[in-house]
């Protein structure tokens, strides 16, 4: 247990340097994380030693090593976002009894990831590996109503496509719905995608408030007119919430 204070520093250090746009000196480190500069420079010879940091003696500062670099891979590898993800999935495919999906940004695209449905369920197009522009898909929107606004503009510097003749047709229409799919904290899309099935999506978010994955119902419009939508909302809600803490994450703060 003499080495957990020493374990937190070296993760503390590893966090910040992975959150710095480049390569950091070890006084701006030492004092981002209010530590002597001696114990700084002997934490990060001893991290440079196991390969998770690297000395740049040219530029006279500290950057992430291989070490860290195979770390994060491994992660990748490991698919953690689907595997937490996949039981809470299930849990609302039972409860709803509707076809229920993962996705994530993809530049201005929704890419799915898992999908879990009721047995003998309509097929719907966004099957797992398919993405869909991200204005008209509810998973998609409900991630970018949690972005920057400049970030926002610069995913969509021209023209907007649709594919049933619905949905945002401009920025400015676009950050409109935005606004309101954040304020009551789900989104929706009406045909957008298929006509005849509507979704509502909710987002789960990372350890720095980012918007990193949306949990996506979809139904048949018949079977859930819009007038049941915002009773059908809050078990997506607690679903992505459930996410969010498996993934160690938290909400945005409000503006």
């Amino acid at each position: 247990m003499s080495q957990v204070p020493a374990a937190r520093r070296a993760l503390a250090v590893l966090r910040l340097m992975a959150a710095a746009p480049g390569p950091l000196p070890a006084s701006a480190i030492a004092r981002a994380l209010d530590l002597p500069r001696s114990s700084a420079y002997h934490l990060l010879a001893a991290m440079a030693e196991d390969g998770f940091v690297t000395y740049l003696p040219e530029e006279r500062r500290w950057g992430l090593g291989v070490a860290a670099f195979e770390i994060g891979s491994a992660y990748l590898r490991h698919e953690p976002l689907e595997r937490l993800a996949r039981p809470l999935l299930r849990r609302l495919v039972d409860r709803l009894g509707e076809i229920v999906q993962l996705g994530v940004l993809h530049g201005a695209e929704t890419l799915y990831l898992l999908k879990e449905q009721p047995p003998r369920h309509a097929t719907l197009v966004t099957d797992v590996g398919v993405r869909m522009p991200a204005q008209l898909t509810a998973s998609g929107r409900s991630m970018l109503a949690h972005l920057p606004p400049a970030q926002v503009r610069a995913l969509f510097p021209g023209r907007f496509v649709d594919r049933t003749g619905s949905g945002p047709r401009s920025l400015r229409e676009l950050r409109q719905v935005l606004a309101e799919d954040a304020r009551r904290g789900w989104s929706a899309e009406d045909g957008h995608i298929t006509e005849g099935f509507a979704s509502i999506a909710a987002c789960a978010f990372d350890h720095t408030g980012h918007p990193t994955a949306a949990i996506t119902v979809t139904f048949r419009r018949t079977d859930h007119p819009p007038s049941s939508w915002p009773s059908l909302a809050p078990p997506v809600r607690e679903t992505a919430a459930l996410l969010t803490t498996r993934l160690a994450g938290r909400p945005p703060k409000p503006h």
